[in-house]
């Protein structure tokens, strides 16, 4: 029991640690955010003694982040729902029917997860400047979707896998069809899972630089980790500005997590455990 308590102990050591790692960098860019370059250059570890809120005023106006994120919020969510819904669809028919070809539509999926991402960028510059899609946001949404499905599937079949047969032999009882059972029973119970993966995808998604980058030329289109990147490049001395634009580029990224962090941490235990 002693020994227990030990481990439990310094296993809560360990983690209070490591969120400290994380949070403090995040705490300290918060903070200042909200002084003056003057203030910043004197003290960059205190606290500010005058909370300058124009900051996150005069940062949005400046890097225009206005635009860019909208176009992030439009490129992300989009790219979020046809990926989870795609998933789940091919998870409903892989985990619960059984046919010939399942393994091997299984492990290509599965393939998907074991080929770098980054190494078909050049693939998929020139697929898309043949079929016309470079520099617009659907050449960002459809990479996007494609990568993901991977682990988006690979997460809800081994959640899916889980749930009794008795219970589509009882909608069936009903009259219900294939689609019917899906979206009353299936997706309803999937509920943990799918927050996972939402919640997967929208953080890949919003933060994703290299293929905007290269996808996309136009500023009109570009999404906030470039704009956030070429403001920082213009404005190499306007620091609180820079750590203004950051935070809240990372505030819907903390609102969502918070949102959903419990079906987050049973839907991983669900897709890894029983997978």
């Amino acid at each position: 029991m002693k020994s227990s308590r030990l481990k439990t102990f310094w296993i809560v050591v360990f983690l209070s640690i490591s969120s400290a790692f994380n949070i403090i960098p995040l705490l300290w860019m918060a903070v200042n955010a909200f002084k003056s370059e003057q203030e910043y250059a004197l003290r960059p570890l205190g606290l500010p003694k005058e909370w300058i809120w124009s900051n996150f005023a005069k940062a949005w106006e400046v890097a225009k982040l206005g635009t860019y994120f909208w176009n992030s919020v439009l490129i992300t969510l989009v790219a979020v729902v046809l990926t989870v819904f795609l998933g789940a669809l091919a998870s409903y028919f892989l985990s619960r029917f059984e046919f010939r070809a399942r393994r091997w539509v299984y492990g290509s999926f599965m393939l998907g997860m074991v080929i770098p991402i980054h190494a078909t960028l050049v693939p998929i510059f020139l697929l898309m400047q043949k079929i016309g899609l470079l520099d617009t946001r659907l050449s960002l949404i459809l990479p996007y979707t494609a990568f993901h499905l991977s682990i988006t599937i690979f997460i809800l079949v081994g959640f899916m896998s889980t749930f009794p047969k008795d219970i589509e032999e009882s909608a069936v009882m009903d009259g219900s069809g294939v689609f019917r059972i899906f979206f009353s029973i299936i997706l309803p119970m999937t509920r943990p899972a799918i927050a996972t993966v939402v919640i997967l995808n929208f953080i890949y998604n919003w933060n994703e630089y290299l293929f905007a980058l290269v996808l996309i030329n136009d500023d009109a289109l570009k999404t906030l980790p470039l704009g956030i990147a070429n403001f920082a490049g213009k404005e190499t001395t306007h620091q609180t500005l820079h750590m203004a634009a950051l935070t809240m580029a990372l505030v819907p990224i903390i609102l969502f997590y918070l949102a959903l962090q419990k079906q987050l941490v049973q839907g991983m235990t669900a897709g890894a455990v029983k997978g």
